[in-house]
């Protein structure tokens, strides 16, 4: 008879923590001593279930690196426990902690789930309970043996992404959550559709799990607009400290071809500023020397983002400046896949 998988619950914050009080109308945080009282339906679930809480549970407006670095702290610790963990967070920011996740957690085999919901789990209309139901059963799913999924994912309205391809598009609807890059890795309805070639591929080496939580935070993000001007493009470039910018740029990775512009993005580029060219589209990506107004900026050696999400570029600039990697290899490992978040 094989053995139940232990699934670890890590609960931050956010909306699927509450209870709504309905003498009082207002909301409360979620007991997690009474787990299983509350959702009676996780008895059901062929799996044991722990949970865990930030000792300070926060909105997710406020989450930030040193956050992640709990989050990973806490994996990294019950990593030999649990065969599965599933992280409750709050929905405005889940997309850049996943996408961080992803990048801190090196060489995971087993299935770290973000979700989250819109009401809170005791509102008669709540998303809360099948988005956690149903993300614990995926993170239980095996075979042969093996987790099915060894990445980090979001599920959210039926459907479970990679996490560094999403991004939140919908602040009042259910379905949240997109993945306009990369289709859905399982999807829910009368059965749990696993799509096996859209899962990351686990890697033929058996290699040591490791959690990176140094992160660098010298980051910021410019997204261009007709009437952008010279002053403030500068002063953005000259910030004191700034080791990173994310340029969201039109389209396939166009930019205007003013002088100044192309001077300014030249002198922060020579100056040892890694400049990363992402389109400010939800789908699609950035193809540079395919308009005259990307050409200039292949030649500068912008680093390409290709169909990277910003959340993901953000959190992924921030993991490879953490390790400390070389100025000169920067461009090159930034532009290589490393957890499936871009092609």
């Amino acid at each position: 008879m094989q053995n139940k998988t232990n699934i670890l619950l890590i609960y931050t914050g956010g909306t699927i923590g509450m209870i709504k009080d309905y003498k009082t109308g207002a909301l409360k945080a979620f007991n997690f001593d009474e787990l299983m009282g509350n959702i009676p339906e996780l008895n059901q679930l062929d799996c044991n279930i722990r949970g865990i809480s930030f000792e300070e549970p926060i909105d997710s407006s406020n989450m930030n690196p040193g956050h992640w670095a709990t989050i990973a702290s806490i994996i990294e610790d019950n990593y030999k426990t649990y065969d599965g963990f599933v992280v409750l967070h709050g929905s405005d920011t889940m997309s850049y902690s996943a996408s961080a996740l992803s990048f801190i957690l090196e060489n995971l085999s087993k299935p770290v789930i973000f979700t989250g919901s819109q009401l809170p789990i005791g509102d008669l209309r709540t998303d809360a309970k099948e988005n956690l139901i149903t993300s614990i059963q995926i993170a239980a799913l095996t075979k042969k043996g093996k987790p099915v999924i060894q990445e980090v994912g979001l599920y959210f309205e039926y459907k479970l992404y990679r996490a560094n391809r999403t991004t939140k598009i919908n602040a009042e609807h259910f379905e949240a959550f997109a993945s306009l890059n990369h289709p859905p890795l399982v999807e829910s309805g009368v059965h749990l559709n696993v799509h096996y070639p859209n899962l990351l591929k686990a890697s033929s080496k058996s290699r040591a799990f490791k959690a990176h939580k140094k992160m660098d935070d010298n980051i910021a993000v410019l997204k261009l607009f007709p009437g952008l001007n010279e002053s403030v493009l500068k002063s953005i470039l000259s910030a004191p400290g700034l080791k990173a910018l994310i340029l969201e740029t039109y389209g396939a990775g166009n930019a205007p071809l003013d002088e100044w512009f192309l001077n300014a993005i030249d002198t922060g580029i020579k100056n040892g500023l890694h400049i990363i060219n992402v389109t400010q589209c939800s789908g699609g990506g950035v193809s540079m020397g395919h308009y005259e107004t990307s050409e200039k900026l292949m030649e500068m050696q912008l680093i390409n983002g290709k169909d990277i999400t910003t959340e993901a570029a953000i959190t992924k600039a921030m993991y490879l400046l953490g390790t400390e990697i070389s100025g000169k290899l920067f461009k090159t490992i930034f532009e290589t896949p490393l957890r499936g978040e871009m092609l």
